[in-house]
């Protein structure tokens, strides 16, 4: 049996780094330094959605 594959993904920027504004966006480059800011942005974002929805 062959040993599982191995990832480096730490500090590496991907092509797939992206984010989607809208269900029909095609996505917008995204600068990920952490998970832990990722989550506050993913959080940022869907407040501000909210309260836009809201108004």
């Amino acid at each position: 049996m062959k040993p599982p594959k191995k990832f480096k993904f730490a500090g590496q920027r991907l092509a797939y780094d992206h984010r989607h504004r809208t269900a029909s966006d095609k996505g917008v480059p995204y600068a990920f330094e952490s998970a832990s800011r990722l989550l506050e942005d993913f959080f940022a974002e869907v407040d501000r959605v909210i309260k836009e929805a809201r108004q």
